[in-house]
């Protein structure tokens, strides 16, 4: 393969290869390598266990690399082989094309320019997907798809789903992927973005050829994908967004994490009110142990910013505790009927078992109403949660710094 001399600096220093997976597209393959090889050199084609005349196609491509295997495993499982072929070459990056001739291997100088200007990053080529022509099930499995990307890291891209990208994969070198079909991906792109790799979005042409064959497979090739978005989502609310919030908060002060929040995301006065009032409402409410959860969950879909909510939830840390119980339970007793008292020595004791995992029993077990301290929780939270959105708002709007702002 004779790579164009106008195009020789392609990727020039950046030690990037082209991995293309491919099975059963002998029809297209050697267009596509020899497009591919008019920019660059560096070429690894991954057979995945191709029963047609791939072998025959591939003898005419002199000059690039291949890794082949005898059962078809899916496309993320080739991608996979293609990156740990060229991490051993020595590779720091690699671009992804399609087999079957779809991608226009032109633009390739889109992802080098994009590499130049942004090295490290994860980009990611897309597809205008309302484009006449554009099978309509890809258009659906790719809004469907951009979606739950969003759910899951925040963040906003126009096409999750297409297969022209260029990875950094110098960073995943120690890596262990779990998919092997086309939920790969999703996969890489979403734990790309957990691990704080920048994802740049460019458009790319796209052309969709008569002898082109895909082996996506509708019912359970898009049931694999729901099934691992349900997973992702839950590790998103489970354990990246709290240990996001920890981190941030471990590195900044309470007042200065307001204030980058407000300036960070131009945070309207009522907007920043809203959700410390959330928040405080969400550490009071009678659910231990999942409050942060639960409020991360509900702030991203009330559209409240995540961080301030989390912020304020943090009212129920061990020295506020005994507080929130008292009141919540003597607030309990203000709207019923037949209240009971607490004492100071029962509080103690309630707060010790607290914190050892064993509130509602030895509520039960000291003779005391659970029932009471739930209802009073809930109004001590409503009216806290309030009189801070109240506050804050109040503050915000005579704050110099606000009005200079605005």
């Amino acid at each position: 393969m004779n790579q164009n001399p106008l195009h020789a600096k392609t990727f020039s220093g950046h030690k990037v290869c082209v991995v293309i997976p491919t099975f059963n597209n002998a029809g297209t393959l050697e267009k596509v390598v020899a497009e591919v090889a008019k920019y660059t050199p560096d070429i690894i084609v991954v057979d995945d266990g191709s029963t047609d005349n791939t072998e025959k196609v591939l003898a005419h491509c002199k000059g690039i690399e291949t890794v082949s295997y005898g059962i078809n495993k899916g496309k993320g499982f080739a991608i996979r082989q293609g990156f740990k072929r060229a991490l051993a070459m020595g590779y720091d990056y690699a671009v992804t094309i399609d087999a079957d001739g779809q991608h226009d291997a032109g633009d390739l100088l889109v992802f080098d320019e994009k590499l130049k200007a942004g090295p490290g990053a994860l980009i990611l080529g897309s597809r205008n997907i309302e484009k006449e022509g554009m099978p309509p099930k890809n258009t659906f499995a790719n809004k469907f798809s951009n979606f739950w990307f969003w759910v899951e890291t925040g963040l906003k891209l126009p096409d999750t789903q297409s297969g022209f990208r260029l990875y950094p994969i110098k960073f995943y070198k120690h890596s262990r992927f779990f998919t092997n079909r086309y939920e790969f991906e999703v996969e890489v792109l979403v734990r790309s973005a957990w691990s704080g790799i920048k994802i740049i979005p460019v458009p790319i042409q796209v052309d969709y050829p008569e002898e082109r064959v895909t082996h996506f497979r509708p019912l359970p090739d898009f049931g694999r994908i729901s099934l691992l978005n349900t997973l992702l989502v839950f590790i998103t609310f489970l354990y990246i967004i709290p240990r996001n919030a920890l981190l941030y908060f471990t590195r900044n002060k309470f007042t200065t994490i307001i204030k980058e929040q407000i300036t960070a995301h131009n945070e309207s006065p009522f907007k920043v009110s809203a959700a410390l009032g959330f928040g405080v409402f969400m550490g009071i409410v009678p659910i231990w142990g999942f409050q942060m959860l639960v409020a991360a969950f509900l702030a991203h879909f009330m559209r409240l910013n995540k961080i301030l909510v989390l912020a304020a939830s943090n009212i129920s840390i061990p020295p506020m505790i005994p507080f929130i119980i008292f009141f919540s339970y003597k607030a309990g007793g203000l709207v019923l009927s037949n209240p009971q008292d607490i004492t100071r020595q029962t509080l103690i004791r309630l707060n010790d078992q607290l914190m050892g995992g064993h509130f509602y029993s030895t509520f039960q077990l000291l003779g005391y109403d659970i029932y009471q301290y739930v209802i009073g929780s809930f109004f001590l939270a409503l009216g806290l949660g309030f009189l801070v959105w109240a506050l804050v708002y109040l503050l915000l709007r005579l704050s110099p710094w606000i009005r200079e702002k605005g």
